[in-house]
């Protein structure tokens, strides 16, 4: 029985993985894996946006006959509730957890599993959350819409500072301020002497780091935008108003501070581009050191120009100053396609701990495309993460693509994703940008 359930928890943990999912992710320790970390991406058109929700699964070994335990960790230190459903304690109330009482035929079966979890919690985070509240079909007046308006716009932004900036500042280790943690660390242990020095603490679990990274600079437009638009509905410092199932600490407190959020976000956003110029420095001291990192990438640089020469691409590899871990791939448009007589400067930098942290990639040519961040960030996914080769082909799809399905998580330019899926005018709008910026990519 207990094989029987690690088996199954194994299996689906690993096809959520190879599934490349824009809006869910989980991971697990390889000695622990009934202990699993997952991530929620806030879906489109909702207050929850492009936002980082992280839970805490524990699974027993009566599962899949028994539901697992969950417990939400983005709650800004146990001082925010997200939303009716999901509490600043972590609880997350769902009749398939046994944690809410639903109607017949809602609670747990074996038949779920852990994405059939995910997606129950995701569906809570709706354009409207108010509605996950028992009695909201009887808020029928100007003063209840008025206050469901509210409790989007605040959702709104605690999401900006919560889940996405906030975390991020964790990740860059800075407070608020931009102040660097490290400073503050380095004088607390001048200050006070470590009395056991050969204790090794080890760093925390964090399989999403890297994830989020790179899509903070897919959505960091959208979330620029999502700042001027709400800006104009509030007033800095406007004190959020109180929800009629919000009590004491379960509750969602503050005010709202756009210019704040801007301000931090802009931070984020430029030590970012810092920390992949400080990748290509580290790489030419890797590749001194003789470091495998640095030899794996330069086999894969060869192999690479040798098999592109093969296939007929029109494409040049070259090495930054001969450093394998800043590649430039100048890739000719296809005669015939949408790209004919294009040139686009493409460049990778990778990090000494790839493939763990991937490639910072950025189309240095401007180009207007609904998967192309304004400053040239592509969205794009590679077939296997740990080959350049791969990285290199999903970027050139990006780029040929001409009849994409419609998903909007990844139209990473707002104003091209309308147009292109706009209107007979607005499609020949789209067009007309698009070979505009093909033309003059050759001019420069």
């Amino acid at each position: 029985m207990a094989n029987q359930s690690m088996l199954r928890l194994t299996k689906e943990i690993g096809e959520l993985q190879k599934a490349n999912d824009l809006s869910l992710a989980v991971g697990c320790q390889d000695a622990d894996v009934r202990h699993v970390k997952a991530l929620i991406v806030g879906p489109p058109d909702t207050p929850y946006e492009n936002g980082y929700f992280e839970f805490d699964m524990k699974f027993g070994r009566e599962y899949p006959a028994k539901a697992p335990a969950v417990t939400a960790i983005t709650t800004n230190g146990g001082r925010t509730r997200f939303n009716p459903n999901i509490y600043a304690t972590g609880k997350v109330c769902l009749s398939i957890l046994g944690t809410w009482r639903g109607e017949r035929g809602e609670e747990w079966s074996s038949a779920q599993g852990l994405e059939s979890i995910l997606i129950s919690i995701q569906s809570l985070m709706s354009s409207n959350p108010f509605e996950n509240e028992p009695g909201f079909e009887k808020c029928k007046t100007d003063k209840d819409k008025d206050l469901m308006q509210h409790y989007v716009r605040k959702i709104r932004h605690e999401t900006l500072r919560i889940s996405v900036i906030q975390r991020m500042e964790d990740y860059l280790d800075i407070f608020p301020d931009g102040t660097p943690k490290l400073v503050k660390a380095k004088i607390d242990e001048d200050e006070e002497e470590d009395e056991d020095e050969d204790v090794k603490v080890e760093p925390p679990f964090e399989p999403f780091k890297d994830m989020i990274k790179r899509k903070f600079m897919w959505y960091y437009d959208s979330y620029l935008e999502s700042i001027e638009e709400e800006s104009k509905n509030v007033t800095r410092n406007q004190m959020f108003k109180s929800m009629p199932f919000e009590h004491g600490s379960n509750s969602m407190e503050g005010k709202f501070n756009y210019p704040e959020l801007e301000a931090r976000l802009r931070r984020i956003r430029t030590l970012l581009d810092k920390e992949a110029e400080r990748w290509v420095e580290e790489g030419v001291v890797a590749t001194k050191n003789d470091e495998s990192v640095a030899v794996n990438l330069r086999r894969q640089f060869d192999q690479c120009v040798s098999h592109f020469q093969k296939e007929g691409v029109a494409l040049d590899i070259e090495l930054e100053d001969d450093n394998p871990f800043h590649w430039r791939v100048s890739y000719f448009g296809k005669p015939m396609s949408n790209l004919d007589g294009g040139l686009f400067n493409i460049q990778i930098i990778f990090s000494t701990q790839f493939p763990d942290e991937q490639p910072r990639v950025k189309l240095l040519t401007p180009l207007f495309h609904y998967k192309i961040t304004k400053d040239g960030i592509p969205c794009y996914f590679p077939r296997r993460a740990e080959d350049v080769r791969s990285h290199i082909e999903a970027i050139i799809a990006v780029l040929q693509e001409e009849q994409p399905p419609y998903d909007p998580r990844m139209q990473v330019n707002k104003e091209a994703a309308k147009l292109f899926w706009g209107s007979e005018e607005d499609k020949k709008a789209y067009k007309k940008r698009f070979r505009r910026d093909v033309q003059r990519s050759m001019e420069g």
